[in-house]
């Protein structure tokens, strides 16, 4: 048996993240992750989906910023005393949901400087016409610098006495150290990397101001039954001729402004 798993020890030795089994476990994890963006793509309207180039631009930031904070926490949780498996959990809870959150608030800040200062290469999802790899080396930078950010307050608050019992019973049903590694590397974040993909690559991308929402698609609809009389299978299925009445009203109503 591999040395980083002794039949008796219930948890995940120090070496267990980094063993062969672990990076199986994590190459498999970034493959699906990945394919779940592409999946994303895919289920982008027809005429709002992103060309390839411009998806790469956008999915590649999440990419770089997904293994950087993948490689931080395997280093912190092998820093600190006790079960690696635990603490690498604990990092990626807290990653997936407070850190989420002030991502968020970072990119819609940066966003707003981009607005107010002018600086477009701040506005997350635009990379000019052409694309410019310019723009999206700074966006990348600005990105993997908030991520940064968030890793240091996240570290600061595990780091508190009370993560240290939690540690003691968050990963006590599970007896197996195999087990353990693989809920850890695997399932757990299998499900929450799919949720925090799909989110963190709408917050990143560009938001169209093409896309018809449910509010407005019910009263251009209601405007057309008022004219025709009648409600016709054309008239409710034509995206196109919904997207052509949405860009015409935003255009007289701002000229040339640029949607977040």
């Amino acid at each position: 048996m591999d040395a980083i798993f002794d039949e008796s020890d219930v948890h995940c030795k120090p070496n267990a993240l980094v063993g062969n089994f672990g990076w199986f476990l994590q190459g498999l994890l970034a493959t699906l992750a990945f394919l779940c963006l592409i999946i994303k793509r895919f289920c982008e309207p027809k005429y709002d989906r992103r060309p390839w180039k411009v998806w790469f631009f956008d999915t590649s930031k999440q990419g770089m910023g997904s293994l950087l904070m993948h490689s931080a926490n395997l280093v912190l949780a092998g820093q600190i005393q006790g079960d690696p498996c635990t603490w690498y959990m604990i990092h990626f809870l807290m990653d997936s949901s407070l850190g989420l959150l002030l991502i968020f608030f970072g990119i819609r800040f940066s966003q707003h400087l981009a607005r107010v200062k002018n600086w477009e290469s701040f506005n997350f999802g635009e990379y000019g016409k052409p694309e410019s790899v310019r723009i999206w080396f700074i966006q990348c930078g600005l990105y993997l610098s908030l991520l940064c950010c968030v890793k240091v307050v996240i570290t600061l608050l595990i780091s508190l006495d009370i993560w240290r019992v939690i540690t003691k019973f968050i990963m006590s049903p599970f007896t197996d150290p195999r087990t353990e590694l693989t809920i850890v590397m695997l399932i757990i974040p299998l499900f929450i990397n799919a949720l925090m993909f799909w989110v963190t690559d709408d917050i990143l991308m560009h938001r169209s101001r093409h896309r018809v929402g449910l509010l407005r698609r019910i009263k251009i609809q209601y405007h057309k039954v008022q004219q025709s009389g009648r409600l016709d299978d054309s008239a409710i299925s034509d995206d196109e001729e919904l997207l052509n009445i949405d860009e015409t009203s935003t255009i007289l109503r701002s000229s040339g402004v640029q949607g977040f």
